[in-house]
């Protein structure tokens, strides 16, 4: 029998399919039925046996949709018998929310992390795996004996950056200090100045840009951010460091959301020569166009579970 078997949502199957791909025959494939009804209502059937099997479920929080389908399949497995689950969880949904600013703000992070804890527990206990979050303090949410594990994608983007400069140096630049202590660190490993600009806000929804802590006239600029959804920080970073006479930019993010019309505006703005992403958010699989590369998790993920994985 194989070791473990895996299981995603509807959205991250894709991302199944890529870890069977290099893990075959050491994982099994997961069957489900799934089935929406008319009024809205979700169908879903555990078809393949877990009885005393360690399982693997995979899927993001994208939405509140995605988020109960992760959570009814972890509690099916477990009242199926499982004697052990892992939930890999790619994008955590709501990690920008993770503390209160103002009276009565609902810490939508921590009532997340909150919900996966209230799994029944299996024989040999749960594990959630996340990846690039936010703000890593979100682990200290997790209760009841849930064990948070939290994987950094450093790797991931130290051999982009050095890929999208082929050798020839740059600067690694964040969206605003926020960031700054991560993108500092990794431009240490990289052996490479690190840059981040300095923000003073205007009203709730306005910020202004007032300094850069580094100089990158004529140099190539990387601007690492956690995240890209709408791209509205990053095309005022980047016009930032353009300002400052900056030659080409480049963009590396670990969870490429791109909402709404996200990727097309940073595009029209004509500053940022390519991005590269993970696929931890599927919203990046759907863009076709050649300044956007998107490369996968899988191996990170297998690699966690090989050498640092005992349930």
């Amino acid at each position: 029998m194989p070791q473990k078997i895996i299981f995603a949502t509807q959205h991250y199957q894709y991302l199944k399919e890529r870890l069977l791909a290099i893990s075959v025959p050491q994982w099994e494939n997961g069957e489900l039925d799934i089935r929406d009804f008319p009024d809205g209502e979700h169908y879903h059937r555990i078809l393949s046996n877990v009885r005393n099997r360690e399982v693997v479920l995979l899927g993001g929080t994208i939405d509140d949709k995605e988020t109960l389908e992760l959570y009814d399949l972890a509690s099916g497995c477990i009242q199926l018998g499982a004697s052990a689950i892992t939930i890999v969880i790619p994008y955590f949904g709501y990690s920008t929310m993770e503390r209160s600013v103002k009276y009565g703000e609902i810490v939508k992070a921590k009532t997340r992390a909150v919900l996966f804890s209230s799994l029944p527990t299996t024989a040999q206990g749960t594990q959630i795996v996340l990846i690039d979050l936010h703000v890593d303090g979100i682990t200290h949410y997790f209760e009841s004996g849930v064990r948070p594990t939290h994987l950094y994608g450093k790797e991931i983007v130290k051999e982009a950056a050095m890929e999208l400069v082929d050798g020839s140096p740059f600067v690694l630049a964040s969206t605003d200090a926020g960031r700054a202590k991560w993108v500092e660190s990794l431009a240490n490993d990289l052996h490479v100045p690190a840059a981040f600009v300095f923000k003073r806000r205007l009203s709730g929804e306005e910020t202004a840009i007032t300094a850069i802590s580094a100089d990158v006239q004529d140099k190539t600029v990387i601007i690492y951010d956690d995240m890209i959804r709408t791209g509205g920080s990053l095309i005022h970073a980047a016009e930032a460091y353009k300002q400052a006479g900056a030659n080409d930019i480049y963009v590396i993010t670990t969870h490429g959301i791109f909402a709404g019309n996200g990727f097309q505006r940073i595009k029209n703005t004509g500053i940022i020569k390519k991005i590269i992403c993970t696929d931890t958010h599927p919203n990046a699989l759907s863009i076709q166009d050649p300044m956007l590369e998107v490369r996968s998790v899988d191996h990170m993920i297998l690699n966690f579970f090989e050498s640092n994985h005992t349930l």
